[in-house]
């Protein structure tokens, strides 16, 4: 009897009851042929994906480097990030075949450690993640926590962030699907403890379990441009995609505090005395353990899903002062750029930058603050000096950041008069005077 039945045109297996095979116009295929296809044409993508990244992987030590130029401090945070964003390199190469291994680890599938920063507000959580933007070479999306609610509410649902990932990777499915997402102030995500039980958090805890699935990873069905026809979304495999987490969890260091001190108080004079003073915030925030987290109001499979934690430090005075003059984006470097628009030198004493960084300090906003001091000292000059000519300096000094110096008479030097005031608005505009408020 001759065989009639038809064979799959790749590994010729005969197509039976159990094994169907989908014909043709030139030949059939079975279904183990077309998932061997999909795996060798999703290879192809991310290899095209390694073509793109310039050069090499970036060593940790050098991913730090460049996160030292734009950041100040923080060298515990950017040391597990740096080795975080080079394994998700390595991730990629390995993924992509071309990985060079035994064949005792070939079959070991590489897993991921998504990162939670911990820190108070202004110590550079945000700044580190817009940073890693500037290195890495896969699709990077900063996204707001306190935007997400439960699907069905009034607000961007936890698929939207894979969609704004889709739209950073140019529709390009097999480049989203290695990308890294920074998700900002998880901690409004944290269930109050005065919220009763059977109430429904559609913007905290309703969040932290929709973005279970995003985050330890599986295929979600992402619709295009919010449509919901069939036909208009794709499928986005977040198995490979990198998860960062910031927030500032305020109170977090008196949780820590308090299960660090000894177990049992007393008080009277047969009290024991606890040696050694208050412990510093930079040490609380080191030891933190995911049982404070869950105190705070974050649910055990939402924490379990971030296993490393990276604390970031308060900063004082002296890392406020650097972060004033060292980065490449310095805030005194971007207003001297801007004065230098109008042909105008700024300049700031040592003794002024230690006030401004002593205000901010003060004020327990961080590098956060920096900015709004700067603005108040250096409004008036940003609004006089474009309708004058002949300005050449702006010197700041103490004296104006503290409010003492306040020029009622021009020639307007932020500090101190330089000369008496002028009698014509020729001698006013002099070159060789210095300018302020």
């Amino acid at each position: 009897m001759t065989d009639t039945l038809p064979r799959c045109s790749f590994c010729g297996i005969e197509q039976s009851p159990a094994r169907p095979l989908i014909v043709g116009l030139e030949g059939t295929i079975c279904e183990a042929c077309v998932t061997l296809a999909g795996q060798v044409v999703s290879n192809w993508g991310r290899k095209r994906i390694l073509q793109e990244l310039n050069g090499p992987i970036p060593k940790p030590a050098k991913i730090k480097e460049t996160l030292d130029s734009y950041v100040v401090g923080q060298t515990l945070a950017k040391e597990i990030l740096a080795v975080a964003v080079y394994n998700h390199y390595k991730r990629l190469k390995h993924e992509s075949g071309d990985d060079g291994l035994s064949p005792l680890h070939a079959d070991v599938e590489l897993g991921k450690s998504n990162i939670l920063l911990i820190g108070s507000t202004g110590t550079g959580k945000t700044l580190l993640a817009s940073t890693l933007a500037r290195i890495v070479g896969v699709p990077f999306v900063i996204t707001g926590a306190t935007t997400l609610t439960q699907a069905g509410y009034v607000g961007d649902d936890v698929e939207h962030i894979l969609l704004r990932l889709l739209e950073v990777a140019e529709g390009n499915v097999a480049r989203a699907e290695w990308g890294i997402v920074y998700l900002d102030e998880v901690d409004k995500l944290a269930r109050s403890p005065e919220m009763p039980t059977n109430t429904r958090d559609i913007a905290g805890e309703g969040v932290q379990q929709a973005l279970l699935r995003l985050v330890e990873g599986a295929r979600v069905k992402v619709p295009l441009k919010g449509k919901k026809r069939e036909g208009d979304e794709v499928v986005i495999d977040t198995r490979n995609i990198l998860f960062l987490a910031g927030g500032a969890f305020p109170g977090l260091e008196e949780r820590v505090e308090k299960r660090l001190a000894p177990a049992s108080h007393s008080i009277g004079f047969h009290a024991s005395l606890v040696s050694g003073g208050k412990p510093e915030a930079k040490t609380l925030l080191g030891e933190t353990q995911p049982e404070d987290l869950r105190h705070f109001g974050l649910i055990p499979e939402f924490i379990g899903r971030f296993p490393v934690l990276a604390p970031l430090h308060p900063l004082d005075e002296a890392a406020l002062v650097r972060i004033l003059t060292q980065p490449k984006n310095a805030l005194v470097r971007q207003y001297q750029k801007l004065f230098a628009y109008e042909n105008v030198e700024l300049e700031f004493t040592e003794e002024a930058l230690l006030r401004i960084a002593r205000k901010a300090y003060e004020r327990d906003t961080g590098a956060r603050g920096l900015r709004s001091i700067l603005e108040q000292i250096l409004r008036r000059p940003m609004f006089e000096i474009p309708s004058l000519s002949g300005i050449e300096r702006c010197i700041v000094d103490e004296k104006v950041v503290d409010g003492s110096a306040i020029a009622t008479t021009f020639p307007i030097n932020l500090g101190h008069a330089l000369e008496p005031e002028p009698a014509s608005r020729e001698e006013r505009c002099r070159p060789t005077q210095a300018f302020g408020s």
